[in-house]
């Protein structure tokens, strides 16, 4: 090389000269390789074209058209929202009306990434003005492009609105130092992200899910031959109401030529596995696949930059988020250190916030517990794109924090409406799970549906354990221990609701199969076998009842011990079920000591004590021991009412056997009001038509009729 060579590499320049020569370079841009090309157009919104009609944003498009209208500028609008959640269309819309009717200059800048944003902005600068030197100047990096730009907008004869479409890495606007404001116009941007913190001065919008009319009304804009408002509306719940899933939804029925689908046969398609996959269908074939326009790949551009930003957890997190429902999930469940399988625990406020920040997910309250929610076709594109060797690992945890957030051994309690919010994620769970953990995770949603159960709410508690058993039927086979279990819960709730020829049947063929299985004295053909008696004694069917439950007592005295809570209940149960005659003499008359002898076991307030002492009194009410059942019952309705709340089952079944006692010792008044209001609260939690109902009404009725002992 001689003293006149110059070399250099990568995006250097090189100057050489003779003599001294000083010389200054200012480089304002580096990374990213400038573009010299530039979009074909700036005053056309890069979205093909704008939707046929913009449904349900007459709020949001208001305040826009205001602030336009108003001509205030120096004002940045941020629209953010979830991918496909139509951001964009409201930008398009808004972009359609000023330049149309207002004589407003529009325009149009993808922001996606920093080669388009600055190669735009600098064809913005083109167009209001800027001379062909100053862009070279600012393309060749000799002059603060950003600077160029605005010092045209500033400039501007007319008035303007510009959109920064997709600008979904605010990063890039503030390192460019390209968001500003100006007097001579509006600024409108589109992102995913959410967090205030990226758009300081900006006013947000937040674009979600359409209303269920709104969305019905897409679909048939786009295909009106193909459905009534009921079916298009019954497809948008499918679709959960997305807009970019409407769209192609209804793009793919108005394409349809040979054999047109109806509403009702795209509906019931969507039920199955490859739903992602048919909503994509409806993309326009004859056009470049862009990601943002298939739901499939739309969520992929923000995982891709997950992992580019060093934020792996962060596409975990969403993993492990898809193996549950789109619902509601209590934010306790992720605090958990079973989560630490999948992504550190550690890193779990770190990964939640970055699926904020770029609307994944969003923070919701249910039932006064805080939640995260994602979108259903954002789970089903992420669980469709989830590699097959991470499920294992990824059904396991979710089990693992749902069987973290069910009561170990659920109790009696009053109604709490939090363990409703878990039903849709255990069930999805079953929906999502392979063999592996199938098992475990029936287990889990079988004893969400005993907690249920046992605050009274039968109607969840059935639905839970009989869709529960379905589900996980096709994996491990209708004799499979859990599966007869859960049908057996079911059964259990059966009775409850009051449907015994239901309960019934359902209870005696699982009894059957466990006995068939695993034997008589099996604790599993015990419990069945507990919940058949309830239902037989309730059908009249006494001495099967009782003959039903000794042999339940005797099964689990074997397997379980007799101080286990469940023999000493079932014990219990003798003293409600037995004939006066035989109560005094069962287990030569130690049967009428049962509520001392729980209260040693399990403590005076355990449950089953409460329990035994409320078959006690019955016992001693049949035995015409009436003062001594009138107190012990009172005790108990009261210990009930306080723990359970007034409506609890338990408590309108204590204070019917305290309106016996009252009655029988002649308070006949006391015992009509205790009856009356029994009656009402029944027919108000369990409906008119329910057995218990019916048998609160006869029982008024015989004390109103002047039958003081029924």
């Amino acid at each position: 090389m001689t003293g006149t060579d110059g070399h250099a590499e990568d995006h250097g320049r090189v100057y050489q000269a003779r003599g001294d020569q000083h010389i200054t370079e200012h480089h304002h841009y580096g990374g990213d390789r400038a573009e010299h090309g530039g979009p074909d157009s700036v005053r056309r919104p890069a979205v093909g074209r704008c939707p046929v009609a913009l449904r349900d944003r007459s709020e949001v498009m208001e305040r826009l058209r205001e602030s336009v209208r108003m001509e205030r500028g120096g004002q940045v609008y941020v629209l953010y929202g979830m991918g496909g959640s139509g951001k964009t269309a409201v930008a398009c819309a808004l972009f359609e009306e000023v330049t149309g009717n207002q004589g407003r200059v529009g325009l149009w800048v993808n922001a996606a990434d920093r080669a388009s944003l600055r190669a735009g902005m600098l064809a913005v600068a083109a167009d209001r003005g800027a001379r062909d030197a100053e862009l070279l100047a600012a393309r060749n990096g000799l002059r603060p492009a950003a600077d160029l730009v605005w010092r045209h907008l500033d400039r501007s004869a007319e008035p303007w609105l510009l959109v920064l479409d997709n600008a979904d890495e605010p990063e890039i606007l503030r390192d460019g130092n390209w968001l500003r404001t100006s007097p001579r116009g509006t600024v409108l941007v589109t992102t995913r992200r959410a967090a205030a913190r990226w758009w300081p001065g900006a006013e947000l919008q937040h674009i979600g899910v359409l209303p269920r009319e709104d969305a019905a009304l897409v679909l048939r804009d786009l295909a009106p031959h193909s459905g009534t408002a009921e079916q298009a509306a019954r497809v948008a719940d499918r679709l959960g109401r997305l807009p970019l899933a409407l769209t192609l939804a209804g793009g793919f029925l108005s394409h349809q030529v040979i054999d047109p689908w109806t509403m009702d046969a795209y509906g019931e398609q969507l039920d199955g596995d490859e739903r992602v996959r048919l909503i994509d269908r409806g993309a326009d074939i004859l056009s470049p696949a862009d990601p943002r326009h298939l739901v499939g790949l739309t969520w992929q551009l923000t995982l891709d930059a997950f992992e580019a930003r060093g934020l792996p957890e962060a596409a975990a997190l969403l993993r492990l988020l898809a193996r549950f429902a789109a619902e509601p999930l209590p934010l306790a469940l992720l605090d958990h250190t079973g989560i630490g399988a999948v992504l550190p625990r550690a890193r779990t406020e770190t990964a939640l916030r970055a699926l904020l920040d770029q609307s994944l997910s969003e923070l919701v309250e249910a039932a006064g517990t805080r939640c995260v929610q994602s979108h259903g076709i954002l789970l089903d594109s992420v669980s469709a794109a989830t590699a097959a060797d991470l499920v294992p690992a990824l059904d396991a945890t979710a089990v693992r924090l749902l069987d973290a957030a069910v009561p170990a051994v659920p109790d009696a309690g009053p109604h709490e409406p939090r363990l409703r919010l878990l039903v849709p994620h255990a069930l999805a769970l079953l929906r999502h799970a392979g063999e592996p953990s199938a098992a475990d995770a029936l287990a889990v949603a079988t004893r969400l549906a005993v907690a249920l159960h046992r605050t009274g709410d039968y109607l969840s508690a059935w639905e839970t354990a009989r869709n529960a058993a379905d589900l996980a039927q096709r994996h491990l086979g209708a004799d499979h221990r859990t599966v007869l279990a859960a049908r057996s819960r079911a059964g259990r709730a059966l009775f409850r609701l009051g449907r015994y020829a239901e309960a019934e049947a359902a209870l005696s063929a699982v009894r059957g199969a466990q006995e068939r299985l695993f034997g008589a004295g099996d604790p599993d053909t015990a419990d069945s076998g507990y919940g058949l008696q309830l239902v037989l004694a309730n059908l009249g069917r006494r001495e099967e009842s009782v003959a039903l439950l000794r042999d339940t007592v005797a099964a689990r005295r074997s397997a379980l011990g007799p101080a286990h809570p469940l023999t000493l209940r079932a014990r219990a149960s003798l003293l409600e079920t037995l004939p006066a005659a035989d109560v005094a003499t069962e287990e030569g008359g130690a049967l009428l000591t049962l509520p001392s002898e729980c209260a040693r076991h399990l403590g005076p307030d355990h449950t089953v004590t409460l329990g035994a002492r409320h078959n006690h009194a019955w016992a001693l009410y049949l035995l015409g021991r009436f003062d001594e059942a009138d107190r012990e019952i009172r005790q108990v309705a009261e210990a009930y009412a306080r723990r359970f709340g007034p409506e609890y089952p338990v408590v309108l079944a204590a204070r019917q056997l305290h309106s016996r006692t009252r009655a029988a010792l002649g308070h006949m008044d006391e015992a009509i009001a205790l009856m009356a209001d029994v009656a009402e609260r029944r027919a108000r939690g369990l409906g008119p038509e329910h057995p218990f109902t019916a048998a609160s009404r006869r029982l008024l009725d015989a004390y109103r009729s002047g039958l003081r002992r029924p």
